[in-house]
């Protein structure tokens, strides 16, 4: 990308990706953006668990009743956890950085999608958490929040039209801006 304002407008959640692989150079950079994420008090209370292994990423696929079914097609998935015990806004912390696995993969022309694992549940309402926990043997101090879906782009997606912008939720100075 060439700028900053180009990559936020391209970056779009990518559902659908091709069969090939990520090099090495591609996991080493997706990587590095995670672990040079902010964190509140330079806590750093995030851990990644990367995943390439095809048959855990079609079992984790199957962590929720919607919205993660795509993740058995994808090259790689980054499951972002963190240590509630490092820092009170933990979750904070682990957004931004998986925010930050995002821009990355856009900005290396990959695709990506967010999958939210806190607070979601697989069938017979059972916390994809523990789903996804069970499959990668994650400790119990460890909260999982998401899992990033990476993979070459397997469609194409227009970039954000900025006639969408709600400008009706920016106020200043004070809310309804009186």
């Amino acid at each position: 990308m060439d700028n900053f304002s180009e990559l936020i407008r391209n970056r779009r959640s990518m559902r659908k990706f091709t069969a090939e692989e990520l090099s090495q150079e591609e996991v080493v950079a997706l990587l590095k953006a995670a672990l040079m994420s902010p964190s509140s008090k330079q806590s750093n209370p995030w851990q990644f668990i990367v995943v390439d292994d095809k048959e855990k990423l079609q079992r984790l696929s199957q962590c929720k009743e919607h919205g993660a079914a795509f993740l058995k097609d994808a090259a790689l998935a980054v499951v972002v956890t963190a240590d509630p015990l490092a820092s009170d806004v933990w979750i904070e912390d682990a957004s931004v950085a998986s925010l930050m696995i995002q821009l990355q993969a856009e900005d290396l022309g990959l695709g990506s999608c967010w999958i939210q694992v806190r607070e979601r549940f697989a069938a017979e309402h059972i916390p994809a958490d523990q789903v996804v926990r069970e499959i990668l043997d994650i400790p119990l101090q460890l909260q999982v929040l998401s899992m990033v879906a990476i993979g070459h782009k397997g469609m194409e997606r227009k970039p954000f039209d900025e006639e969408h912008l709600q400008w009706e939720k920016i106020h200043i100075n004070t809310y309804g801006g009186k």
